[in-house]
């Protein structure tokens, strides 16, 4: 017998995602990655519903870092360790978002690393890759819609960035956490402190922890380095540096547990709901200047005054696009 599939864009096609219900998340997430106008009221909609039905509790978590660092096998690992923990939540899943280079020949995801993320059948995991198609800062156009919708399905939302090298802060204004995966000896770290990476981690791994010496000496160089970039206070949190191994699986518990309190402490300092805030207005940001470039934010009074309008229109981030298309005197989709 054949349930009937709810129909695209309907409370109960939403209700399915918020059930988790693989086929669901992907007809919704093609849905809300369609990128031509006349579908924005539509993907308004589902926003609005899901976002309003998203249980507080679900978080997001970003990993970043360069290529070769090995995020895919730390995000199978980490998968792992959710999966088997034995929380309440484990049986509801994870879902990840990989951002993988886009193929030269088809623009598509090149998928060389999900061959890292291999579960048993039944196993609670949705994992969407997306190409990157050359977008700075180390996500896809698309990242941001499919967070939402795989935040209301899951717990636990991973977004893995495409590894470009020094570009990808944006995952920043996407993630609640966010990771940053270096590897041993690649030199990468003193790079990464001048292009301003480092600024940005929650929890810093250093991945590859079984290679011994090498790894140790990283760690210690990044704890010597991390007092120079943070500014203590009552609202800080200091990330820790934690020594990691796929391979293992030394440090993953302990990544998991940091993990765990960072998100406490985003609760308890009142910076997840500004980060929060700052993730819908950078997403309405950048849905605004994909539409209509630097023409559109010029006629919005320049880049400061764009922000600001964002940062206090109201509803969702694509309730926010259109209000300032409005107030822009520039076609939105039909309303």
């Amino acid at each position: 017998m054949h349930t009937a599939l709810a129909e695209p864009g309907t409370d109960a096609e939403v209700e399915e995602v918020l059930r988790g219900e693989d086929p669901a998340i992907a007809r919704v997430l093609a849905q809300v990655e369609d990128v031509r106008p006349a579908q924005l009221e539509a993907q308004r909609q589902i926003i609005r519903t899901l976002e309003s039905s998203t249980p507080a509790a679900n978080t997001v978590i970003g990993l970043t870092g360069p290529p070769g660092a090995g995020k895919s096998s730390l995000a199978g690992a980490l998968i792992r360790h959710w999966l088997d923990a034995g929380h309440p939540d484990s049986a509801a899943g994870v879902g990840m978002v990989a951002v993988d280079p886009s193929s030269r020949r088809s623009g598509g995801a090149l998928l060389g690393d999900r061959a890292r993320l291999r579960f048993e059948s039944g196993e609670r995991v949705f994992v969407r890759s997306m190409a990157s198609r050359e977008q700075l800062g180390g996500l896809a156009p698309a990242t941001r819609a499919a967070v939402t919708v795989l935040r209301a399905a899951f717990p636990r939302t991973l977004v893995e960035t495409v590894g470009v090298g020094q570009s990808e802060v944006d995952v920043e204004t996407v993630a609640d956490s966010v990771v940053i995966v270096l590897q041993p000896g690649s030199g990468d770290t003193l790079q990464f402190m001048k292009a301003g990476l480092l600024e940005i981690p929650d929890v810093l791994v250093v991945h590859k922890w079984d290679l011994g010496e090498i790894a140790e000496r990283t760690r210690s160089d990044l704890l010597a380095l991390l007092p120079l970039l943070t500014t203590p206070g009552d609202a800080h949190w200091d990330p820790p540096v934690i020594g990691v191994s796929s391979q293992s699986g030394e440090g993953v518990s302990e990544l998991a547990e940091a993990l765990a309190s960072h998100r406490d402490w985003l609760e308890r300092s009142g910076e997840l709901a500004r980060r929060r805030r700052r993730a819908r207005t950078e997403w309405i940001l950048e849905l605004f200047s994909r539409r209509y470039g630097t023409r559109g934010i010029e006629s919005l009074g320049g880049s400061e005054s764009a922000r600001k309008l964002a940062a206090s229109s109201p509803g969702t981030a694509l309730d926010g696009f259109s209000d300032l298309a409005s107030r822009a005197g520039l076609e939105s989709a039909p309303k």
